[in-house]
């Protein structure tokens, strides 16, 4: 894992239209959330060769911390990257003295669901439809880090 770089945008941005086609974010948003430093700390895992494989990032705002995306190349599903990616963002979480992290998940996402409970993430409400097209519902959960603001 390492911090995302202004040159990992074109290559972030094709990944996030893969697996986000209806709602991707652009190169715009990228360069939005990177210049949002330090408050905003996102992190790629990378292959060998130089491939993005995941990348996550987190809103740092003081006693809440928020998962603002997170997300594994189709290709490298199920090896485990999306937990090493969940443990570097609870890890930099604590790391700004955060007490909660929270997040969203589609209550459809099956895969991230069971990630997010096996952390210890609890859901603390419903946001009914609140992804579309699909109207599907997104729970938001909590995961207390013990920390204080």
């Amino acid at each position: 894992m390492r911090d995302l770089r202004w040159t990992d945008i074109e290559a972030l941005s094709a990944l996030e239209l893969e697996l986000f086609p209806q709602d991707a974010w652009s190169a715009a948003t990228w360069w939005s959330e990177l210049a949002g430093r330090p408050r905003r700390s996102y992190v790629v895992h990378e292959s060998s060769s130089g491939d993005l494989l995941a990348y996550g990032g987190l809103d740092l705002g003081g006693e809440v911390a928020d998962v603002m995306t997170m997300a594994v190349a189709p290709a490298a599903q199920g090896q485990g990257l999306g937990r090493q990616l969940l443990d570097e963002l609870v890890a930099r979480a604590q790391a700004d003295h955060a007490a909660y992290l929270m997040l969203e998940v589609r209550a459809d996402n099956a895969a991230a669901r069971k990630l997010y409970d096996s952390k210890g993430f609890e859901v603390v409400s419903i946001r009914r439809r609140y992804y579309q097209p699909g109207d599907v519902d997104a729970q938001v959960m909590r995961l207390s880090l013990g920390g204080e603001a």
